[in-house]
């Protein structure tokens, strides 16, 4: 991190989860931290949560679908630090569900955040960065944008948008000496389900069993994305499972998908995950 001697970091979705984590460790580093979540009561939380660990950190609300919020977030790191080094695209929402079952509005919601709401979050911060001279994007997809598993579209949809864009601004901003980082976990111990929607309980016991059975935490992913920006790498796949996948399809997708449709259909994934079929 030697290349950000001012030391500022701003993450999105930063009241819980991986967002909270991630403050956690960059303030321990010792990085001024602008929190910021939809719920200023999370928010603060996690500032408080960096202050008492004697970090430094500001607590912003915003609403990463509206681009006045994440303007503003980019205004205050701006008035607040003079700019910013890191912004951590991580705000994030779940639908679930058969594509054809998902209501409009719900296609709507998580594409608004967690594709929109990346996209406001580069767009905001990329001309400080330019003005600093260097930077460095981290865009929080996953590993679903990859292998996109069944009845999960909508999750599917805005995630490989998040690599998309990601690579695109790899390549844009090479010259910039902006760097951009896009992390692509599978399931891991979190609270992203909290607000999830879904079409059927099928789609939420299966959804939450994939978290309950991974033996990864919040904790573990937020080290290993410092460890990949540290690295100046393009992707994180943090868990085992996630490096196969990738590999799998990149090498063989035919294959990858005529085993992933055999087994959806035979009803193995409800039986590993140790749920009943519909």
């Amino acid at each position: 991190m030697k290349r950000f001697p001012k030391k500022r970091v701003v993450i999105t979705g930063s009241g819980s989860g991986l967002g909270r984590c991630l403050a956690l460790d960059f303030a321990r580093m010792g990085w001024r931290v602008l929190v910021n979540d939809i719920n200023m009561d999370r928010a603060e939380e996690t500032e408080k949560l960096i202050r008492d660990a004697g970090g430094q950190a500001v607590s912003v609300k915003c609403d990463v679908a509206r681009w006045e919020d994440v303007e503003n977030l980019a205004k205050t790191a701006d008035q607040q630090w003079g700019g910013a080094d890191i912004v951590v695209n991580n705000a994030g929402v779940v639908s679930v569900g058969f594509v054809e079952k998902i209501p409009l509005e719900d296609w709507r919601w998580i594409i608004d955040i967690n594709l929109i709401g990346v996209i406001h979050g580069c767009k905001a911060f990329i001309p400080l960065f330019k003005r600093e001279g260097g930077g460095h994007i981290v865009n929080i997809a996953s590993s679903a944008g990859i292998v996109s598993l069944p009845e999960m579209g909508p999750y599917n949809v805005t995630k490989a948008g998040v690599i998309s864009l990601s690579e695109t601004l790899r390549a844009e901003l090479a010259n910039d000496k902006i760097g951009v980082t896009v992390v692509c976990p599978t399931f891991f111990k979190t609270n992203l389900m909290d607000q999830a929607r879904y079409t059927d309980p099928h789609q939420l016991s299966m959804a939450n069993a994939f978290f309950d059975k991974s033996l990864c935490g919040a904790e573990d992913v937020s080290r290993h994305i410092i460890k990949c920006i540290r690295k100046k790498r393009l992707y994180t796949l943090t868990q085992i499972d996630a490096r196969f996948a990738w590999r799998f399809k990149r090498l063989f997708p035919q294959t990858f998908y005529r085993l992933l449709g055999f087994l959806y259909s035979r009803g193995y994934m409800d039986k590993v995950l140790g749920i009943k079929s519909p």
